[in-house]
């Protein structure tokens, strides 16, 4: 097994005290798993005290521990989710939950509210909110304006997740004091901080601990206002939309388990992880489109093929838009918002040939292997062509969503997100921006914050909608 030689390994702290240093200057990134990966192969073992961890970039190895439900996740690095500076945070929920049953009992209760019924009836709320988002960047588009595409993008998925998962009328799109948005944001904040073991006891850092368990706080009472109002709607016969949150009181029933506080971490983790994701997706989808003026031409020519002159999206036209979804899928091999996963190894196994011992964390990155030239050919180009029908598929290398049992259940709102990027490719010319001004951030998930400008242009269709080109033509810094 390769060990991490290229740095001092202390015999009782192993690599943790290079992994806090670089924690701590904001440089561990994925882009160091690249680096220990292309420099000491597919599997790339670290030692913190008496643990093992490896890192695995093998295709034999992310089949063999995401597709079979015997690799469970890892209690101690899920477990870290439970709280955020001792507030309940995520909880026992569908993502941190680490025992299998228990993970199971829970998809099984949503599993149907993510149907495509339930696709169907997103549409108009995703319309809605679209039509809304248009609105805004007009204002904005007058080519000197520098924006946040991250903080727009963030606010119309928020909205959408809010309205079509819980009933909520959020309004953060329009309202910028709204709370639930800036809660959201310093519990993203907080989730980043929350890497370095020692910022709790930080005198400095204490202001920010305040505000992220008050922020955690809060999002906890609003779901469980959420939930006692439909909870009572429901026993007394009235009509609820059968959303998310519906079907899991429904189905919570049918089990005859109530568990509030379990409702309220699955509660966050949709209201947060869901838009927190979907938004990163789109801004860097809407970046690459910026860089690449032919790929958006062509895009835009499929838009118009499929669309015409039609105000909304249908969720029938979202299977026609094929070369706009391998954008995306590109966008999601460079950017993937999550860039891995973690398992526990309960057995011993051999992978490559190299024997990993039981009770050894094993990382899993779709990143990495997506950045790695062994298995996309000239991995930093933008290639959508990489997706398309007759292009070679290079299996388990390419997990955005995870794989197995335990991919993500909230996938299905990637579909729906290509309903959005018609909106940036409908009609509308661009510039490039050059490689080096393009920025990104690894909070806890990977975040696209360089600042865009605007330049609208008139739409051929314009009497039926006065639409704003996105260009990100100058990038000042994060």
């Amino acid at each position: 097994m390769t060990l991490l030689t290229f740095i001092f390994c202390s015999f009782l702290f192993g690599h943790l005290p290079i992994i806090w240093r670089m924690v701590r200057k904001q440089e561990f990134t994925p882009d160091v798993l690249l680096q220990w990966a292309e420099k000491y192969g597919p599997v790339v073992r670290i030692n913190a005290f008496h643990r093992i961890s490896v890192l695995v970039v093998c295709p034999e190895g992310v089949k063999e521990f995401l597709m079979s439900p015997q690799h469970p996740k890892d209690p101690t690095v899920y477990g870290s989710l439970f709280s955020l500076f001792g507030e309940r945070f995520l909880g026992n929920s569908l993502v941190t939950v680490c025992n299998h049953e228990h993970w199971h009992k829970q998809r099984r209760i949503m599993d149907p509210a993510f149907s495509r019924s339930y696709l169907i009836g997103l549409m108009e709320t995703f319309n809605e909110k679209a039509e809304e988002l248009m609105e805004k960047l007009e204002k904005k588009a007058d080519g000197k304006t520098e924006f946040s595409m991250l903080s727009m993008m963030s606010r119309v998925t928020m909205d959408v997740i809010g309205k079509a998962a819980f009933g909520l009328e959020l309004n953060a799109l329009s309202d910028d004091q709204t709370p639930l948005p800036n809660a959201v944001t310093k519990i993203m904040e907080g989730l980043n901080k929350a890497r370095d073991p020692f910022i709790r006891f930080m005198p400095g850092k204490q202001k920010m601990l305040k505000e992220t368990r008050e922020s955690v706080r809060l999002l906890r009472r609003v779901g469980k206002q959420c939930i006692d109002q439909r909870r009572e709607a429901i026993q007394n016969g009235k009509e609820a939309s059968m959303d998310i949150l519906t079907q899991i009181l429904k189905g919570d029933a049918l089990e005859e388990t109530r568990d509030d506080e379990n409702i309220l971490d699955n509660f966050i983790t949709f209201f947060v992880a869901g838009h927190e994701t979907s938004a990163n997706q789109m801004t860097f989808t809407v970046m690459a489109l910026g860089q690449h003026p032919e790929i958006l031409e062509r895009a835009q020519a499929e838009v118009d093929e499929v669309l015409g002159a039609k105000r909304d999206v249908d969720y029938e036209d979202l299977g026609k838009l094929t070369y706009l979804s391998q954008v995306l899928k590109e966008s999601l091999r460079l950017y993937p918002p999550v860039s891995g996963t973690l398992r526990r190894l309960e057995k011993e196994h051999v992978i490559n040939g190299i024997k990993i011992p039981a009770n050894t964390t094993v990382f899993l990155n779709t990143y990495v292997m997506g950045r790695m030239e062994k298995f996309f050919k000239d991995p930093l180009t933008f290639d959508p062509e990489r997706f398309s029908k007759d292009a070679p598929k290079p299996y388990y290398c390419y997990f955005p969503f995870s794989l197995g049992p335990r991919s993500c259940i909230g996938q299905v709102f990637a579909q729906v997100s290509r309903g959005l990027e018609h909106l940036v490719s409908k009609h509308w010319a661009s510039s490039g921006c050059a490689d080096h001004g393009c920025w990104w951030a690894p909070e806890a998930t990977l975040m696209c914050t360089a600042p865009l400008l605007l330049r609208q242009k008139i739409s051929p269709h314009a009497h039926d909608r006065h639409v704003s080109q996105m260009l990100p033509q100058e990038q000042t810094g994060i």
